[in-house]
């Protein structure tokens, strides 16, 4: 027995599991072969696949809302991580455990979780592993496993085109970010931290260390710590957004002078009301936001 077999029969069910498979038909591109090889795999294990598409925003979350224990033993979903905070939020009230085959741009959780790049590990590990608990949170009510923004990469997410998205991959968010520093605006934050008031040009809530794929932002940060670490840059300017960009590259943000990263329970931004905030890399809501950790955590395979 290998040691995922062995952990099934120890901690987690039993094989075969019956899995919900939701499935965004527009993301991955090349990768939908591991997809198919996925799927393919997760069958010869013995697992009972249930495959349901996506055709417009929302899709995934009302799927995942309306599957019960009754019928499945986990919900996989096969898409970015905009597919995945969907179905995030649709588990929000079950306790299905959620598993992941990455196809999106970034796959930002993937990398969190350490999922397996190839297509036979990744079926294994959907079909045998246990699950375990992590925490996610919440902004302004709407869960989010990642992080969640506000300030010049929020506006990137905000008006990225989804027809370049799919054309050129990560290279759209490279132009948009180049539009955004050409019309760049001051802007700054009133940022409250469990009561402590500070001042930002832009702020990042990470759940996870890693950003924009496996560029570590709060290096300190874990899916399963319940902490929310608050990343608050200073400095407003084009100048100082092409340096947090390149300290971000370079893994240096947490060198910076003027970058803090404050461990929090609460958060709360003001700035432009119905100014848009990015999470889990699509919009997520609006300022003014009221971030905190989920009173209900979130089972993952991994």
């Amino acid at each position: 027995m290998n040691s995922q077999a062995s952990q099934a029969s120890q901690g987690g069910w039993e094989p075969p599991r019956r899995l919900l498979v939701i499935v965004n038909p527009m993301a991955g591109g090349a990768r939908h072969a591991i997809y198919g090889r996925t799927l393919d795999g997760l069958r010869a294990l013995g697992c009972n696949v249930a495959v349901v598409p996506t055709a417009a925003r929302g899709d995934a979350e009302r799927f995942a809302r309306a599957a019960t224990a009754l019928r499945y033993d986990a919900v996989v979903v096969a898409g970015g991580d905009g597919t995945i905070n969907e179905v995030v939020n649709g588990l929000a009230q079950s306790l299905l455990p959620l598993a992941v085959i990455p196809l999106g741009t970034a796959n930002v959780l993937a990398a969190e979780l350490g999922l397996p790049g190839r297509a036979g590990a990744l079926a294994r590990l959907i079909a045998l592993a246990p699950a375990r608990a992590v925490h996610v949170g919440e902004a302004n009510g709407r869960r989010f496993s990642l992080m969640v923004g506000v300030g010049f990469d929020a506006r990137v997410v905000e008006n990225v085109n989804p027809r370049v998205k799919r054309a050129l991959g990560k290279l759209a968010y490279v132009w948009q970010s180049i539009v955004e520093l050409a019309r760049y605006r001051a802007v700054e934050y009133a940022v409250e931290i469990d009561g402590r008031r500070s001042v930002a040009a832009a702020v990042v809530v990470a759940k996870g260390r890693f950003y924009g794929g496996r560029f570590r932002i709060a290096r300190a940060a874990r899916l399963e710590d319940p902490n929310l670490h608050v990343c608050l840059f200073a400095r407003t300017g084009r100048w100082h957004v092409l340096r947090y960009s390149a300290a971000l590259l370079f893994d240096r943000i947490h060198r910076l002078p003027d970058v803090r990263i404050v461990v929090a329970a609460r958060v709360r931004i003001e700035g432009v009301e119905g100014e848009a905030a990015q999470g889990d890399g699509d919009v997520i809501g609006v300022l003014p936001l009221a971030v905190a950790l989920s009173p209900r955590s979130l089972l993952v395979i991994a």
